[in-house]
């Protein structure tokens, strides 16, 4: 059994550049292994032939491993299984599935030329991690699993140091807006186009965000309201509906914010007013390119620093 160190993304590339498994796994190489996290284990293995080093499939998965118990206060599922599946398509990771079995399974494709580099700044082993952490809902509530992991899989990583803040909040400037109800929106139960099931489920975690912040004068926020959903023994592993889930994480801050939020978007178009809250965040599109300033004088700057804030 392989227990994997945490890396940081500049040691990560060491490691890769070093060739500490001796060069390119190869599908004779990929023995399963376990990484172990926050009181979670997970099962990971390869299949096919892989341009990067054992070290670094390792460290990729270690760390969005380490993002997510951070995030939540330790890992969601006391085991799970990670398959790596390589093929002849564009370098690069692509698509993850995560599966609610016994234990959960996440299937996770990438060509097989996909560099350190390219493992390095992924999200989506981040992604499909995060779907640990909330309870399996049917299909109308797909947009709640989906925009969970949409909105925290960057903020997990920055608060372990593996993303910057700016891009955090500039990938959110500049994509946010997707998820805002189009002609014909019947609220994110009864709506399910990619942009309200992914980034619709974002703007709702986001609104929830501000509004459990102002509410608790910034000592809680959505972590906090997660995390009360894990302590209870809430997963992918669970059953839950989704009021009981939603009045968990209500509990855990002291007030009805997810609750009240999902009541009034869930049946019916609900627009976020993202012009006020980026002002108010003192989120800023800077003058030249798809970049974004952040502003330290701005009303909810204080908020917006504790939500990405390294821990």
């Amino acid at each position: 059994m392989n227990i994997v160190p945490q890396l940081s993304r500049r040691d990560w590339l060491r490691a890769a550049a070093a060739g500490l498994a001796g060069g390119a796994l190869r599908a004779a190489d990929s023995e399963p292994f376990t990484i172990k996290s926050g009181g979670g284990e997970i099962e990971v293995s390869l299949s096919g032939d892989f341009a990067v080093t054992h070290a670094s499939t390792s460290a990729w998965v270690s760390t969005a491993a380490r993002a997510v118990t951070t995030y939540f206060g330790k890992f969601p599922v006391p085991k799970t299984l990670v398959q790596v599946r390589s093929g002849r398509g564009r370098p690069g990771v692509g698509g993850g599935t995560t599966y609610a079995e016994d234990p959960p399974r996440t299937v996770i494709r990438m060509g097989e030329g996909t560099t350190a580099e390219q493992l390095a700044d992924d999200w989506t082993m981040t992604h499909e991690l995060v779907h640990l952490s909330f309870p399996d809902m049917p299909r109308e509530h797909h947009w709640i699993e989906e925009g969970i992991a949409t909105y925290v899989e960057p903020i997990a990583r920055a608060q372990i140091g593996t993303m910057e803040p700016e891009r955090v909040w500039g990938d959110m400037f500049f994509q946010m807006a997707q998820g805002q109800p189009a002609a014909n929106d019947r609220g994110l139960d009864f709506t399910h186009t990619w942009g309200r099931t992914y980034w619709g489920g974002a703007l709702f975690c986001l609104a929830a965000e501000i509004k459990i912040r102002e509410r608790t004068h910034n000592r809680y926020g959505l972590q906090q309201a997660l995390r009360g959903i894990v302590k209870a023994g809430g997963s992918i592993e669970s059953d839950w509906p989704i009021e009981q889930a939603l009045a968990t994480a209500d509990k855990a801050v002291g007030v009805p914010v997810l609750s009240e939020l999902y009541g009034e978007m869930k049946d019916k178009p609900a627009p976020v007013d993202l012009d006020r809250i980026w002002k108010r965040l003192g989120v800023e599109r800077a003058p030249e390119g798809r970049r974004v300033m952040l502003r330290n004088d701005a009303e909810l700057a204080a908020v917006r620093r504790a939500i990405t804030r390294r821990v």
